[in-house]
């Protein structure tokens, strides 16, 4: 009901508010939007923190949460993205991400047609609560925004206030697989890098800001302290069922661990739940786990 009574609060002060995006471009709205297109699961995240679930009109095919907003129309997936189809919905506003060339296909399409388009763009989890922030000013809810973001940021400093005296352990988290056998990595200068540092590691493997993709045999010689895959425990154990991955030190010392992939590889208001979960597995002896 707060929520609501905000959101009516904000319509009923309507502003034209300009904002700048990622790209750089001034995105204007003459009032706060009543129909929102929010392109991938990061963007519908963050509308739904903000209390604005039922602005939503359409979704993504790839969006699975949250649960109130899978019933709308989805808009496009893995062949790319309906201009017609999202035109189709009247939406007031467009959020995108520069992924799967979802801002390449929609930015100047919609603009064509006058509807307003703000590309957000996610590199680190400040960025995450920056466009919190951005996103609950282009909608009317600035108050709102302001006030998820900062109890975002106090469970994000309860964190590093408890592991702050706490070594960090090396630590490799593998985000998939590829036909060619190389494997995917978090690494550094991505959301996803910062919150294994947030969450009180460090990387195993050195001079991974360039490089998303390594060997298996690049896993077994680094040797990390503790293996994360982000997906289901029985894939995890297939994996370290294959040959020389039992011989790691995170494997015999018990510390291989399956982690959840939305929490940590969409980076939306989920992101702190994963921080606040791999603080506990990385250490349980500072997390009470």
């Amino acid at each position: 009901m707060t929520l609501f009574l905000a959101s009516l609060a904000s319509l009923a002060h309507a502003q034209p508010v300009t904002v700048h995006d990622a790209f750089g471009r001034a995105v204007t709205l003459a009032a706060p939007p009543r129909r929102i297109v929010p392109i991938f699961s990061s963007n519908t995240e963050i509308v739904t923190a903000l209390g604005l679930a039922d602005r939503i009109v359409g979704i993504d095919a790839y969006t699975r949460y949250p649960p109130q907003v899978l019933d709308r129309p989805a808009v496009g997936g893995r062949l790319g993205f309906s201009v017609d189809a999202i035109a189709a919905l009247r939406p007031d506003l467009v959020i995108v991400t520069p992924a799967r060339q979802a801002a390449h296909q929609l930015v100047e399409p919609m603009e064509r047609i006058g509807v307003p388009v703000l590309v957000l763009l996610t590199r680190s989890v400040e960025e995450i609560l920056a466009n919190i922030r951005l996103v609950a000013r282009m909608t009317g809810v600035t108050a709102r925004g302001e006030e998820v973001a900062m109890q975002f940021a106090d469970r994000l400093a309860r964190v590093a206030a408890r592991l702050a005296a706490e070594p960090a352990p090396s630590t490799i988290m593998i985000t998939g697989r590829l036909g060619n056998g190389l494997m995917l990595v978090a690494r550094e200068g991505t959301y996803t890098g910062d919150a294994i540092v947030r969450a009180g590691g460090r990387f195993a493997l050195e001079g991974t800001a360039m490089l998303a993709q390594v060997s298996p045999e690049a896993i077994l010689a680094a040797d990390p302290d503790v293996l994360l895959w982000a997906g289901g425990a029985r894939d995890l154990a297939a994996l370290i069922a294959e040959p020389g991955w039992a011989d790691l030190r995170a494997v015999r010392a018990g510390r291989a661990h399956a982690v959840n992939r939305a929490e940590l590889l969409i980076p939306g208001p989920r992101t702190v739940d994963g921080i606040e979960h791999l603080a506990a597995l990385l250490h349980p002896a500072r997390t009470g786990r």
